[in-house]
């Protein structure tokens, strides 16, 4: 690699930070720069609704790197610097502030900004997000014994919060316009065992309802639904879902579509741009889809294959989805993809009630997706089940994939 070379990567998240780290351990010799929007160095995300909230990590502890380590790799990194345009034929990319950068490649790992609530009230004292760590740090501050918290949104963010909050001793209930908790996700069997599981704790659920006003005099003091019914609350969490940060390349001309439109290298429409992380929608070979994930599995790996990508590597995104989940007492990893909106089969090896369980999601004898449920060092079988039924057609009879005396590794045989 020519040492002249500038790539310029476009969001200092997970993606962009692990592209940067892999473009230097693969030998890239050049200027690498890194541009930031947040007041931060590169951090991970899941702690945020997880161990940061509940108090036992301390804050600082999510940072992927101490300062000194990007000085040492020669990691030009700019905070602070949102990019404000991009111009693909001068080959620049510019910020807020009025900075102007060159780039023989780009890479776009912009992320993705939290859903707003559309209604009046929304912009009260007390009404939050949770995307930052700013973000994690102010909503940690008002979860304590007493406090009254509406969650508006039952997936995973507002679960995990709930159940921070719940063990923080705070008064939770979670407003859902669905019939139950991630049941887009899961299905009606899963969704009713998640609900069970924080009403088990005290969490109320006002199901099939919205929000339609927010009060209070500057500070929030009550939730409205559309039943008519109001909450009291002090602090109103909107956990509605995410949208891609595609404004910058949807502006420059790039395709997008709920997302950037990448392909199975991550390469955007302009060869010398790519895109990682949240905001990408990757082609990708396995699942013969587009898919765009917001877990941080999916930003790790395209970050890191994405770098590799622009180095003129031959290589392809067709890692297998996965995430994990905490709350309460249950611990879970889900490996797989099952399309929105598809009817899958579920089969369930083990017992619900023990709080100790593998389910999967199945379609002709296809194991589509898995998730295990405080059971571990069983990721990796099942991600080979869905692999195996992705690439090769492999089936599964039912009966023996809901045995817990059959071994998964026998399943691939």
């Amino acid at each position: 690699m020519t040492a002249d070379r500038t790539f310029v990567i476009v969001g200092a998240g997970q993606a962009g930070a692990n592209a940067a780290e892999t473009l230097r351990a693969e030998g890239f010799a050049g200027r690498v720069v890194l541009l930031g929007a947040e007041p931060h160095f590169p951090y991970e995300r899941p702690p945020l609704s997880k161990a940061v909230l509940l108090g036992k990590d301390e804050p600082d502890s999510v940072f992927l790197h101490d300062d000194a380590w990007y000085a040492e790799q020669d990691v030009e990194v700019h905070i602070g610097a949102a990019a404000h345009a991009l111009d693909r034929a001068a080959r620049q990319v510019s910020t807020r502030d009025g900075r102007t950068f060159h780039y023989d490649r780009l890479l776009l790992a912009t992320g993705s900004s939290p859903r707003s609530l559309p209604v009046a009230g929304a912009d009260l004292d007390g009404v939050v997000r949770l995307r930052t760590l700013t973000d994690s740090r102010r909503l940690a501050g008002r979860l304590r014994t007493g406090a009254r918290l509406v969650i508006v949104g039952a997936g995973w963010i507002g679960l995990e919060v709930a159940a921070a909050a719940s063990a923080k001793g705070a008064d939770v209930t979670v407003v859902e316009a669905a019939s139950l908790p991630l049941q887009r996700v899961l299905g009606e069997r899963m969704a009713r065992y998640f609900a069970g599981l924080h009403t088990g704790r005290g969490v109320h659920f006002r199901f099939g309802n919205q929000v339609t006003e927010i009060r209070g005099d500057g500070r929030v003091s009550q939730v409205v639904l559309a039943d008519g019914s109001v909450l009291g609350a002090d602090t109103v969490l909107v956990a509605v879902g995410v949208r891609p940060d595609m404004e910058l390349a949807e502006t420059a001309g790039l395709a997008c579509d709920d997302g950037i439109l990448v392909d199975q290298r991550l390469r955007t429409s302009d060869p010398l741009i790519f895109a990682a992380g949240d905001a990408a929608r990757v082609g990708h070979p396995l699942l013969r889809a587009r898919v765009r994930s917001e877990h941080w599995d999916n930003a790790v790996h395209t970050g890191t294959t994405a770098a590799r990508a622009m180095l003129d590597q031959d290589v392809v995104h067709d890692r297998v989805p996965y995430f994990f989940s905490d709350q309460y007492d249950l611990g879970m990893e889900y490996t797989g993809w099952v399309p929105p909106g598809h009817d899958a089969g579920l089969v369930i090896r083990g017992d619900l009630g023990s709080g100790e369980f593998l389910a999967f999601w199945t379609e002709r004898g296809r194991v589509l997706a898995g998730m295990n449920v405080n059971v571990w060092d069983v990721a990796d079988r099942i991600e080979a089940l869905v692999r195996a039924g992705l690439r090769d057609g492999l089936t599964v009879p039912a009966d023996r994939l809901a045995d817990p005396a059959v071994p998964l590794s026998d399943l691939l045989r």
